[in-house]
């Protein structure tokens, strides 16, 4: 592999005004068939096959008023004012009758004929129920139903909205994160190289890979459902993989050049060898992705193509338009900045760390390591281990109005109706009755729900064609347990709740699918790991040719992850960070572990595959396993320390939305990425490697024979360039200028 990849940055290094203009062409394209396509990605979470999708699909058959979103409204009065007083009444119900004629309205449910008037007379529930599906209702409907309720509001009633659809529900993507993210990423470049050329590379390369993968994905989004959280994920991954890839082969290449190796020369030889662990690595990365196909969710499907796809973009720029920009930039990438205090430090550091790597505090680092590898194997498993405590206290759940910040408006209506009405107003549920005559027929089978322990209350809402909608108030939150459990035992009694009406029932709503949802992907979360590491096991075995490094990455991985699960419960569930963040406490998001599961594994390869490449380099090259150890971590520590400080710098920037979810996975990612990339793959790994010495590169012979070795460490080609044998294989194109 690193011969063909040698081959293919001579060939992008000599052609690079075509190769920029391609990737320049790509983007550019991408964009004009975003903005033509207008698509618009969404937060629509569904599961085919599941009891609510099922009703969901029913209602839209018979029922369509009652099969799309719902609004609820909230009318609010404080101190002595009633909202039964006239004039809050009659602004009211004046509101309630615009409503009623705003398109894809469906039923709206007046407040004082449904009698949802609280006790203390302070508020009063409607609720607005579309005939479309969330996603389907139009921005210029939530604006009308905004202007609706101007009635009540200049009544002087407080209006607040919850549900799955109301005015200013949807995301809205922030270019802020990534505006952030870049400017730490180049500070931090700039730190690590001492040149503002070689920090602006990998930034610029990363920035054309995310426009032609964001516009890509808003171009898909006109003819597919993308969930708004693809296009975060994906630009999170992009952005972070596209600058370490560039990262890794430029930092190789600039070492090149300060041994005195020529321009040309030095990308190629860079390219083929940092370049075969960037191939490896983002394959891992997009394996762990599309590995989310197999929970069986079509939005995490989506989310898990669209990173990929992210992360295969920032490769193929990696491999082919990192080496042309580096034609463009000649040498310049070795031109360092002038200090008025230390100068020539950034040049001194930068020589020392290619011609006498020894000297670095990496080298330190990892002599420091193997000097206490059994005390720091023993104290980093203690510590990720009290750091996963607090996963085994994990609830998994959706957000609901009670996870957002104390301003938004569905956490406003989620109080008032909390500490009017109860919590279960907040999460109705429907139970669909199908083969139902008419409207009285459902009243036995409503009855029978009121019985059912947990249930406040159970009145029908609407019969036709045979079916009736019941609406069944839980006496606890949407994202209670005890909710989880009143929908499964209706759904277990459904027999005796059904009794001699002939009908079929089924319970459905925003809250029953929420609950759907959340244990598809729990009982998916099992097959999901399975498969994702197992092939992840085969891939590094590939790659590493030795059982022993995919199983201790694999090890590593679990540990990490199941850190970062238990400082986002700390964190997020059990509300250390409110002060910090800004949110509740609330249930851990339930797509969050599969998500983390698969990037988390993913990047760790990442780092995996830099580290132990390096190692096993000098292992090749000395064959003392303990001393290989040492110069292979002292090797890669500067390079994984920044892009790793990098990748976590992206993702803290993505904390500071207004969106509770996009906290939570930017925290989440973070801890992951730090824990990973510091604790285990720069302690931990060379650690048990210099505990196993060269036992870790065992493989039986039978192995060596069938299996080929795709040289990731680029033995092979550092060989036949050494012999200048390889020139012969080369490109022979018209040749370019050496030099700028």
């Amino acid at each position: 592999m690193s011969i063909y990849l040698f081959r293919l940055a001579r060939w992008a290094f000599r052609r690079r005004r075509l190769v920029l203009a391609v990737w320049i062409l790509a983007a550019g394209a991408a964009i004009i068939l975003a903005v033509v396509g207008g698509g618009k990605t969404d937060d629509t979470f569904t599961v085919p096959g599941t009891e609510s999708q099922r009703a969901t699909n029913l209602l839209k058959e018979k029922l369509p008023a009652l099969s799309g979103g719902q609004t609820q409204i909230v009318f609010a009065t404080h101190g002595d004012t009633k909202v039964t007083d006239p004039s809050y009444k009659a602004g009211i119900e004046t509101a309630i009758g615009k409503l009623k004629t705003v398109p894809q309205v469906g039923l709206v449910s007046d407040p004082f004929e449904s009698k949802a008037i609280s006790k203390n007379g302070n508020v009063a529930l409607g609720s607005v129920q579309f005939d479309s599906q969330p996603t389907d209702v139009k921005e210029s409907t939530l604006d009308a139903v905004k202007a609706a309720v101007v009635p009540a509001r200049d009544a002087g009633v407080q209006v607040e909205y919850s549900g799955s659809v109301y005015p200013g529900w949807q995301m809205k993507v922030s270019e802020v994160p990534e505006i952030v993210g870049i400017l730490v990423a180049f500070l931090i470049l700039t730190i690590t190289f001492g040149a503002f050329v070689a920090a602006g590379l990998p930034i610029l390369t990363a920035i054309i890979g995310i426009a032609v993968t964001i516009m890509s994905i808003s171009a898909l989004a006109s003819v597919m459902t993308i969930a708004s959280t693809s296009t975060t994920v994906a630009t999170m991954l992009g952005l972070s993989c596209g600058i370490d890839y560039g990262l890794f082969i430029l930092a190789r290449h600039r070492n090149n050049l300060l041994t005195g190796m020529t321009i040309e020369d030095s990308v190629a030889l860079a390219a083929g060898t940092a370049g075969s662990s960037v191939v490896f690595a983002g394959l891992t990365v997009i394996i762990a992705l599309c590995g989310l196909s197999v929970v069986g969710i079509p939005f995490l499907t989506v989310m898990g193509l669209a990173a990929a796809g992210a992360v295969l973009i920032a490769l193929l720029i990696a491999l082919t338009l990192m080496p042309a920009m580096l034609g463009f930039a000649g040498n310049k990438v070795a031109k360092f900045i002038s200090t008025p205090l230390r100068p020539g430090h950034p040049e001194d550091v930068a020589r020392t760390a290619a011609t006498e790597p020894e000297r670095t505090f990496g080298a330190a680092w990892g002599r420091f390591v193997v000097r206490f590898r059994v005390p720091l194997l023993i104290g980093g498993i203690a510590l990720l281990g009290v750091c996963a405590l607090p996963a085994t206290q994990m609830e998994l759940g959706l957000p609901s109005g009670s996870s957002k910040p104390k301003d938004d408006t569905a956490r406003k209506a989620y109080d008032l109706t909390t500490d009017n009405f109860g919590p279960g107003f907040n999460g109705a549920l429907l139970v669909i009755a199908d083969g139902v005559p008419d409207a009285a027929d459902a009243a036995p089978i409503a009855a029978e729900l009121g019985k059912t322990p947990g249930v406040v209350s159970a009145v029908p809402m609407a019969a036709r064609n045979e079916l009736a909608v019941i609406r069944v108030i839980p006496s606890t939150g949407p994202n209670d347990q005890d909710t989880t459990d009143l929908v499964n035992r209706i759904r277990d009694d459904r027999a005796t709740i059904e009794g001699n009406s002939g009908a079929k029932i089924m319970v459905g709503g925003n809250t029953a699918s929420n609950i759907d949802v959340s244990s598809k992907l729990s009982s998916a979360l099992p097959v999901f790991l399975i498969v994702v590491v197992g092939l992840a096991f085969v891939l590094l075995t590939l790659a590493f040719r030795t059982i022993l490094i995919p199983i201790k990455s694999i090890v590593g991985f679990l540990l990490s992850v199941a850190a970062a699960f238990g400082a986002q419960v700390a964190m997020f569930q059990w509300g250390w960070g409110e002060d910090l963040f800004g949110i509740p406490p609330s249930e851990t998001i339930s797509f969050l572990p599969v998500i983390m599961l698969a990037i988390i594994f993913g990047l760790s390869s990442d780092y995996e595959v830099f580290v132990v490449s390096r190692i096993k380099e000098e292992f090749t090259k000395s064959g003392d396993a303990v001393q290989a150890v040492e110069r292979g971590t002292g090797l890669a520590a500067r390079v994984v320390t920044a892009a790793a400080l990098i990748m976590c710098s992206i993702f803290v920037a993505f904390m500071f939305t207004d969106d509770p979810t996009v906290k939570a996975i930017g925290f989440s990612f973070a801890v992951g990425v730090v824990l990973d990339a510091f604790v285990v793959r720069l302690t931990l790994v060379p650690a048990f490697m210099a505990i196993a010495r060269a036992k870790i590169w065992y493989h039986p012979q039978w192995f060596g024979r069938y299996v080929p070795d795709f040289d990731i460490e680029g033995d092979r080609l550092q060989h036949q360039f050494a012999t200048g044998s390889i020139a012969q294989t080369a490109d022979t194109g018209p040749a370019a200028s050496r030099s700028t």
